[in-house]
């Protein structure tokens, strides 16, 4: 039932977006287990600057970022990881939480079984003495399921600058989705892009390995296998831009002919004209005046923001005021 479900939503929401003008798809679906390997490979990219700025400020910081959290007690506490991928930046936090004898069980939530199933190999390995209780599936619906309070204080992750991927719209209904999860003086710890040179971001997201335009074409290798469709997807080339006024760095996939695409799965056929795009993606790059205003406005305050050595990127951990 839950695949039939998950095709049958993923159908709607691509017979909506490619019906649209412009055409989109959105990017919760890029991440099957092929698209978040295929992710892997771009955090590790020289020219993807997130991870490395991410990973210097938990190397450098885990102990300050940990007794943040913790506020220098035993308390008990839920750390739950919204999209925890393979895990491995949270793992030096986590490291630091058990060092510190933190009284913590470890929530990551992931669309990609694959990702989780790693995730749990390589903490078994690394941590065996953590408590971990992994759950599958969109964190939206998952942060709805165990909305209930379970008695016990809450720490959310959103890292890895994943907030950047939404559109006003959608932010405002992710931060409400958490103001509405979290209890008040629980916490939350978010990654940020910050502003940075346009040339810096430029780089990252129309990388020269090629990877970039093939996370997105994954997405409709996807649709061809799930939905039955027939994109060619030698006919699309990926095209990516970056605004410095508004902060959003956007790719997109171009038509290179024109050309009719079918959806098996509900016999729609969809017209491409020549060079017409497809919205794929949003990576939003913040400032550290917005990231407060964002905090205010949605029921938290700032607890403290911890940056890397060239403020490329800022970890905000902030606490449910109201």
């Amino acid at each position: 039932m839950e695949t039939v479900s998950l095709t049958n939503t993923l159908l709607t929401d691509t017979l909506s977006g490619l019906q649209n003008n412009p055409k989109t798809l959105k990017a919760k679906y890029f991440y099957d287990d092929e698209g978040s390997r295929i992710f892997e490979q771009i955090m590790h990219m020289p020219e993807y600057y997130p991870t490395r700025c991410e990973r210097e400020i938990f190397t450098t910081q885990a102990s300050a970022i940990v007794n943040a959290i913790t506020n220098s007690t035993n308390e008990p506490f839920e750390l739950v990881e919204l999209g925890s991928g393979d895990g491995i930046k949270t793992r030096v936090l986590l490291k630091e939480l058990i060092k510190n004898n933190s009284n913590f069980t470890y929530i990551p939530i992931d669309i990609s079984r694959q990702a989780i199933e790693a995730l749990q190999n390589n903490l078994k390995s690394h941590l065996p003495s953590l408590t971990i209780n992994p759950l599958i599936g969109d964190y939206f619906k998952i942060m709805h399921q165990i909305n209930g309070y379970s008695g016990f204080k809450k720490t959310a992750l959103f890292l890895g600058a994943n907030i950047g991927n939404y559109l006003a719209d959608e932010l405002a209904l992710f931060l409400n989705a958490l103001s509405n999860f979290l209890h008040r003086d629980d916490k939350i710890l978010l990654g940020f892009d910050l502003k940075k040179s346009p040339a810096v971001i430029r780089k990252a997201y129309d990388d020269p390995h090629g990877l970039t335009r093939d996370f997105n074409l994954n997405l409709l290798r996807r649709l061809n296998r799930e939905l039955g469709a027939d994109f060619s997807l030698n006919h699309f080339e990926h095209h990516a831009e970056y605004n410095p006024i508004t902060g959003y760095a956007r790719s997109f996939l171009i038509s290179t002919c024109a050309q009719k695409v079918k959806i098996a799965a509900s016999e729609t056929v969809i017209s491409f004209d020549k060079w017409e795009p497809i919205f794929m993606e949003v990576s939003r790059k913040f400032d550290l005046k917005t990231i407060s205003s964002l905090a205010k406005n949605y029921g938290f305050k700032i607890i403290s923001n911890f940056t890397d050595s060239k403020e490329y990127f800022v970890d905000s951990l902030w606490v449910k005021s109201e």
